[in-house]
């Protein structure tokens, strides 16, 4: 087997989305998606915030397992910015305990406005609550809230983290350095006869 090979190589496609899941027995639970928008040309890059409420419970057999599903169709979708995502990883980090002291990061758009809240907690089990409210124009307001545990909490700020080269700068594209082509050697001089000295007999 030939392993430079490529004329059947599939190719490379990029994972762009991470899900976490909270179902809970009451049905309460909810379930975040994020989703990187790299930086293109001019457009500013983002990560997509869509939290979605549980809708079914679900159900465990000794035959058969229901999973518990989630209404996406009515989730609530952010896109949150460079200086979004710092403001959260403040909290993360332990910079900030809660955006804006409380008062949370304020959006508003052409059809709706939203606030998004996140906070560190301590009681009565540590972590970090994500709570988003979105009010449109012309419909209900839309409320999900999300725990983070303290391990997702740790995976999701690394991930904020390395996003955000991605938000500011894009994907780097490789570009070849061009080499210069080699010196071709110069032939050698020829080297000009130096005719002997005669003796001068006095």
């Amino acid at each position: 087997m030939n392993v430079n090979d490529t004329s059947t190589a599939q190719p490379f496609v990029r994972r762009t989305r991470k899900v976490f899941y909270h179902p809970n027995g009451k049905g309460t639970g909810s379930a975040l998606q994020l989703e990187l928008h790299p930086a293109h040309e001019d457009t500013e890059g983002s990560v997509f915030l869509t939290m979605a409420p549980q809708r079914t419970i679900g159900m465990r057999t000794a035959d058969d397992t229901v999973h518990p599903t989630f209404d996406w169709r009515n989730a609530v979708c952010l896109k949150l910015d460079l200086m979004d995502l710092a403001q959260m990883l403040q909290v993360f980090r332990g910079v900030q305990e809660s955006l804006a002291d409380g008062k949370g990061i304020f959006h508003r758009s052409s059809n709706a406005s939203a606030v998004i809240k996140f906070e560190h907690r301590i009681e009565p089990i540590p972590g970090y609550m994500l709570d988003v409210s979105k009010k449109p124009l012309t419909g209900e307001l839309q409320r999900v809230s999300f725990f983070f545990r303290a391990a997702e909490a740790f995976a999701c700020a690394l991930m904020l983290e390395q996003a955000l080269v991605y938000v500011a700068f894009g994907i780097p594209t490789v570009i070849p350095r061009m080499r210069p082509a080699p010196a071709m050697p110069s032939p050698a001089m020829p080297v000009a006869e130096t005719p002997v000295a005669q003796a001068i007999v006095a």
